[in-house]
């Protein structure tokens, strides 16, 4: 057996993590990891990868106890681990990133042509066209996360971790992953596989181990096993109906904010569209079409662009993200970690900041801010053993929370929300889809841009869908549905950038 934990237990301070875990990585195994955001799946696989030592217990590899001091010493046993979080150098180059700490040589010096060849093999079997030589910081978000992948298989693998890979990739590249995890099955490589998404599990999975506030729930062979089961086991209760009804919208509900002709250089033409009062307003397509860049242009976050807006039949300039918030419209970003949260601020002056005003009279009244912090944590749930954190200590799904927290401060009327559960478990989405029915019921307007087709059905009144740069449709009614949707996306239904601009 590669690699087994045993009685794993990780503190941190006084805070415990993992309680006597125990696991089992058998070659050419999938094996899923799955839990809420906060059980624990992070820190054990960092245990297993070197990055972490554990309190107590042990890593045995072909049987033998490890003290792996480093993510050096467990590669050299084999252990590559592709993190949630990319891991690299924006200011190098692919093929430097690929081989980084480990350059290949000819005499004293680098052998770049080998790198390169052998950097180029590698993302060749990913499908992906990425230049080697291509700087990473000049890469989108999906390209960089297949360098990484790239990076993991040029390494003698025997035990591949990976944390969330397909958060960032498209539907046509996690199907390229996926046969290439079939091909590592065959040669004997052990998977740990940890995601959010119940589908996946279900698709390539040989077993599957649950995690629970740091504890084991279930270990076994994922055959005979529902995804409603594992929702089951990973939130300790039933999960019903994940998608709450939708609203009903009035006939006659009011348009509340205005979108008109904007064009973003290089990634929008000429698009519009309306939000009414009380609706969710899904936008839909593959990653890469301009969904996020047409809402950013609208709130003034994208230089060069242009375009009209009106709130509520009035035009407004949004020229910077205040402006938006003058005009009671909050923007939560995808980026929650690099734009959305101060990752080394506590997690109070977070909550705070976007609406610090509101708290100063004209000093800053601590005991204000502190009432606002813990109302925003009993309202949004924000789960702490304490609060004495910084944002970066947080789970994923306990930063989205507070970056939900943060938005609603300053009471707005439109809320846009952008991937609102990349990277977030069963239990919080859940949450997160009944906050956005709350939002609507109270007569509040939302944006929602995802990439998960589940919630544009489930949670949209209307759907913009948009193909290269082109608001293709937007579809309403019992037209929204996968079909329809990936029409629009791919360009094979819907109207043209000439009939947009009349229509």
């Amino acid at each position: 057996m590669p690699v087994s934990a045993r009685n794993i237990c990780r503190s941190f301070g006084d805070n415990q993590v993992l309680f006597d875990v125990d696991l089992d990585l058998q070659a050419g195994e999938v094996h899923a990891l799955l839990g809420e955001n906060g059980a624990g799946k992070s820190t054990l696989v960092k245990i297993l990868a070197g990055y972490l030592r554990p309190t107590s217990g042990e890593v045995l590899c072909d049987g033998s106890p490890q003290d792996y001091r480093s993510s050096g010493d467990a590669e050299a046993d084999g252990v590559v681990m592709i993190h949630q979080e990319l891991a690299l150098a924006e200011q190098l180059s692919v093929e430097e990133n690929i081989f980084l700490g480990r350059e290949l040589r000819r005499g004293p010096f680098l052998d770049r042509r080998a790198m390169r060849e052998r950097s180029q093999a590698a993302l060749a079997e990913l499908e992906t066209h990425v230049d080697p030589r291509a700087r990473v910081k000049d890469l989108s978000t999906s390209d960089q996360q297949m360098v990484e992948i790239a990076k993991a298989i040029t390494r003698d693998v025997r035990v591949l971790i990976m944390d969330e890979p397909t958060a960032t990739l498209t539907e046509n590249e996690v199907t390229v992953l996926f046969a290439l995890i079939a091909r590592l099955r065959q040669r004997g490589v052990a998977i740990l596989y940890i995601s959010h998404k119940l589908r996946e599990i279900e698709q390539i999975a040989d077993r599957v181990t649950v995690l629970r506030d740091g504890h084991l729930i279930d270990s076994g062979p994922m055959a005979g096993r529902s995804k409603e089961e594992l929702a089951r086991l990973m939130v300790g209760r039933e999960i019903t109906e994940m998608y709450p009804p939708l609203t009903v919208l009035s006939s006659d509900a009011p348009v509340v904010l205005e979108a008109r002709a904007f064009v973003v250089p290089g990634a929008v033409k000429q698009a519009s569209f309306t939000l009414r009062r009380g609706e969710v307003l899904g936008f839909g397509g593959v990653v890469g079409a301009g969904r996020t860049a047409l809402i950013e242009a609208v709130l003034g976050l994208r230089a060069k662009s242009a375009g009209q807006v009106l709130r509520s039949g009035q035009p407004v300039v949004l020229r910077h993200l205040r402006d938006a918030v003058h005009q009671r419209i909050a923007y939560l970003t995808e980026d929650r970690k690099g734009k959305g949260l101060v990752l080394n601020m506590d997690l109070r002056s977070n909550v705070t900041l976007l609406n610090l005003r509101a708290h100063c009279h004209p000093l800053l009244d601590r005991r204000r801010e502190e009432k606002a912090f813990q109302e925003a944590v009993q309202r949004f749930d924000i789960r702490l053993r304490t609060a004495a954190l910084t944002a970066a200590e947080l789970s994923g799904g306990n930063q989205q929370k507070l970056l939900l927290a943060k938005v609603m401060s300053i009471d707005p009327d439109i809320v846009i929300i952008n991937e609102p559960t990349r990277g977030i478990d069963v239990g919080t989405k859940h949450q997160i889809y009944h906050f956005i029915h709350e939002l609507t019921e109270a007569g509040r307007s939302v944006i929602l841009i995802s990439s998960e087709m589940g919630e544009l059905i489930g949670l949209s009144h209307r759907v913009a869908v948009m193909c290269a740069g082109v608001l293709t449709g937007i579809i309403e009614g019992e037209q929204i549905n996968e079909h329809n949707i990936m029409q629009y996306a791919s360009g094979i239904k819907g109207v043209g950038v000439d009939e947009q601009r009349h229509a």
